[in-house]
């Protein structure tokens, strides 16, 4: 029970869950902007009542992901002055910026538009209502950038000072801070993610219509543009996730070192899969290629780099990382994750081909049920990626919430340990985090049922509806 004792464990624990949960419905919201658009951009081409219906049918399914979106969102931004108090005074002058910029700019742009979808198609014309298909999913993306650009901070501080007393991080330079060592290429990855998440979700509903034998038409057309948005952003990965790496290696050498399990300085071998041995610091595994990580990260299988113990003896980082540190890292957790991610890419670049090989060949696939099931399916792979990645890069960091990044000035770190609300008990934390569990299940059972109830309606209705 000695977790029920932590307050800083259970303060954690009660963030990841936030954070994970708002992360099932930003992948979706942002990429099923895309596929909004891009359908909306279809009905404005051709005017057809079909796909008049297949616009107003992804509008839907967009609008309930984003309400729940909105929601788990603020839920995370009030924990930053509850459970996290600490981190809040230290980096509030830094902080606070690109939250309140989210919610001011990107937010009310995404918001506003969206009301123009819902409301506006016989009250505005077809060119600006077709503006504001584009401007929703452009204030998604601008919303992530916002968010990135803060959580990047927290992993290379940039453009700040450590106040006099050395409480604070002040901001000296807005550009610097924002635009740090990881925000474009942590953004450009993220939002790819995102992009291929959607593409999935759409891919998925489309081969449920080929199974079921319902809307074929519609279905085709969704396969045929989920199929090409997934082609063209899985192969956009393998650029971005490189990008990633590289800045990983350079900028975060102890999550480098934890991705693959790494205690001791080497060229760095990659691992299908396996298991670290923390106590005598090993990778089990069936399988590894020799300096296949390093060539990933270096485009040379010879370079090496530091491992755990050799960081802790080189004493960069101080007394904030000691070997004692290093056996208190959960390094098992951050490889499984990493691994996990490259794993479902490996399915999501398969799904990828085969999709649209079997859709732009004659329409294959609506008689492949074995590919349809696939398709049906497939959601998941993004999904555990984008999660997997989310956990490699917040765990990956500890036992820092504001990372000693090598390009970041002295003496800008906050260990996790160091952050959290002194004011809030371990029991008002186990009692809201058994509340959030609740509701959180309660608010997922009515997103399902009312998107499930969207999918069985289909567009076939809204057909009609313009034909009267």
């Amino acid at each position: 029970m000695d977790f029920l004792a932590d307050p800083v464990l259970l303060a954690r624990v009660q963030f990841a869950l936030t954070a994970m949960y708002h992360f099932i419905f930003v992948p979706l919201s942002i990429g099923l902007g895309l596929i909004v658009a891009i359908f909306e951009t279809k009905y404005y081409r051709s005017q057809k009542p079909e796909d008049a219906a297949a616009s107003r049918f992804w509008i839907k399914v967009f609008t309930a992901t984003f309400a729940l979106g909105v929601a788990t969102g603020i839920t995370m931004e009030f924990s930053f002055g509850t459970n996290w108090a600490d981190y809040a005074r230290f980096v509030g002058d830094i902080f606070g910026a690109p939250l309140a910029a989210e919610a001011l700019l990107a937010f009310f742009l995404e918001s506003v538009f969206l009301g123009v979808l819902l409301f506006g198609r016989k009250k505005v014309g077809k060119k600006f209502y077709l503006v504001s298909a584009w401007l929703v999913w452009f204030g998604s993306c601008l919303s992530a950038l916002w968010i990135i650009i803060a959580n990047s901070w927290m992993q290379t501080p940039a453009g700040a000072e450590l106040s006099a007393d050395g409480t604070q991080a002040i901001l000296t330079d807005f550009l610097a801070a924002a635009f740090n060592a990881t925000t474009i290429p942590r953004y450009l990855h993220t939002v790819d993610a995102l992009l291929i998440m959607g593409a999935f979700m759409a891919l998925a509903i489309g081969a449920w219509y080929l199974r079921k034998g319902k809307h074929t038409d519609f279905a085709m057309k969704t396969v045929r543009v989920a199929s090409g948005v997934a082609l063209v952003t899985t192969c956009l990965m393998v650029v971005f996730a490189h990008q990633s790496a590289v800045v990983v290696a350079d900028e975060q050498p102890t999550k480098f070192a934890m991705m693959e399990g790494a205690y001791e300085t080497e060229s760095m071998p990659l691992y299908a899969l396996g298991w670290v041995d923390e106590e005598n610091q090993e990778v089990i595994t069936p399988l590894a290629i020799p300096g296949g990580t390093s060539f990933l990260a270096s485009w040379d299988f010879e370079t090496e780099y530091p491992g755990l113990n050799d960081l802790a003896e080189s004493g960069v980082y101080g007394d904030d990382f000691t070997e004692e540190t290093v056996d208190e890292l959960p390094v098992n957790t951050v490889f499984q994750s990493y691994h996990l991610m490259v794993i479902m890419f490996g399915l999501i670049a398969l799904t990828t081909i085969l999709a649209f090989i079997f859709t732009y060949r004659k329409g294959k696939i609506k008689n492949m049920r074995w590919l349809q099931n696939l398709a049906i399916i497939s959601p998941l792979f993004p999904f555990l990626a984008i999660q997997g990645g989310w956990v490699t890069a917040e765990i990956g960091r500890q036992p820092w919430v504001v990372y000693p990044a090598e390009s970041s000035p002295d003496g800008i770190s906050l260990l996790t340990s160091q952050a959290n609300s002194l004011a809030v008990s371990s029991p008002e934390l186990a009692i809201t985090l058994t509340l959030f569990c609740l509701i959180y299940l309660f608010l997922i059972i009515g997103w399902a049922r009312i998107v499930i109830h969207l999918i069985k309606h289909g567009p076939r209705e809204e057909v009609q509806k313009d034909g009267e």
